[in-house]
């Protein structure tokens, strides 16, 4: 049961979101003439990161749903008469969460940060790419600020109709180049955009009024933008384990934050653990047989609410450890801490007073709820 309901939680939750992230991205690359299968490349490289995230979540609610099931169908009940330990019915359940946990730590160490960097390489390819985003046929699109080009239609021989092209990257004058026709060429020379049987529009900051100057073939410079593609920064959550490790001095980003490569390392050590920590916090919460639906309830609910503390306790020590390694063993503490009290407690080992608390708390709603549905029967 819980390994379907985390193979359900896990593609649902990923569909869900990656649909959201697909969109965000689908500007980019429309509006950058790309094909569709540039933009499932771009887009499918996130899954990778999206799978570290949910992946822990998604294994956390199929426990929780598990154990609700179980004691909804008083089979954890049953289970405990007959002298079954909470500890042996969690047996199969942190068995499928160390193995969660392993594709996790692989995902984490290797393939997320290899997927982000070729994300970084995809989207600069993408930006870079001059002749793509000046070939759009009926859109307005700046290739850099100030600089922006329009054309009307392309023909089969890649010959373009009806070009705009509107320069105002030097605040004294703004020229405006219109031509009935033109072709992209890429020589030796360089790359140009020759345009024929056009018109050039020049007005200055000093000067209202416009002058026109007609041509009937004018070669406008595109080498510039379609040089070499722009060396490329890689953040920490791009880098690789070893660079992390064993970074380049002069590295920018590694002078300007130095810390970032530090908590990097260890949150990508820490993550695995995450899943056995959530795990055991349901199992603290629901290990246990339960006679109410309302304490079930409630249980299920300081389950979700504990783990959504000790997720931000996480994300706060690994901001702490940018400032200080000082911090960095709280980070490990954290998830540890976690794993330990919450088997210690789901296995009667170690008494929770809020699971009492609990219980009392469900009686009380279920009273209450009797009380006012009493006299509506009447």
């Amino acid at each position: 049961m819980a390994t379907s309901g985390f193979a359900m939680v896990l593609i649902t939750l990923t569909g869900v979101i990656w649909v959201t992230q697909a969109l965000r991205e689908f500007d980019l690359l429309t509006s950058k003439g790309q094909t569709i299968l540039v933009f499932f490349v771009v887009t499918g490289l996130s899954l990778p990161l999206l799978f570290l995230v949910i992946a822990p979540i998604a294994l956390f609610l199929a426990v929780i749903f598990t154990y609700y099931r179980l004691g909804s169908d008083s089979e954890l009940i049953v289970m405990t008469s007959a002298g079954m330990s909470p500890g042996h019915v969690v047996r199969p359940i942190v068995l499928l969460t160390l193995v969660v946990s392993l594709v996790v730590g692989a995902t984490s160490v290797y393939f997320a940060p290899a997927s982000m960097r070729l994300l970084r390489q995809e989207i600069t390819k993408i930006r870079a790419d001059v002749v793509a985003n000046i070939v759009q046929p009926g859109r307005f699109t700046s290739v850099e600020k100030g600089l922006t080009f329009h054309i009307r239609d392309r023909q089969p021989n890649g010959e373009l109709n009806g070009l705009v092209v509107a320069d105002r990257r030097d605040p004294a004058q703004e020229m405006i180049y219109l031509a009935e026709k033109g072709q992209i060429i890429d020589s030796d020379s360089g790359m140009f955009l020759v345009l024929q049987d056009g018109s050039l529009q020049r007005r200055t900051a000093r000067e209202q009024d416009t002058s026109i100057v007609f041509f009937e073939r004018y070669a406008f410079d595109l080498s510039q933008f379609s040089g070499e593609r722009p060396e490329i920064y890689y953040k920490p959550r791009e880098r690789t384990f070893i660079e992390l490790l064993y970074p380049d001095p002069a590295d920018p980003y590694l002078r300007m934050q130095p810390g970032r490569y530090r908590a990097e390392i260890h949150e990508r050590l820490v993550t695995p653990l995450y899943p056995l920590a959530f795990v055991m916090c349901a199992f603290a919460f629901l290990g246990q047989a339960r006679s109410t639906r309302e304490g079930r309830s409630a249980a299920a609910t300081a389950a979700v609410a504990a783990a959504g503390v000790l997720r931000l306790l996480g994300f706060a020590a690994s901001g702490l450890i940018v400032r200080s390694p000082a911090f960095v063993p709280l980070a490990y503490l954290l998830p540890i801490v976690a794993i330990v009290l919450g088997y210690l407690v789901g296995s009667g080992r170690l008494n929770l007073a809020g699971a009492t608390a609990l219980d009392r708390a469900g009686n009380a709603v279920s009273g209450q709820l009797a009380r006012l549905i009493r006299p509506l029967k009447a």
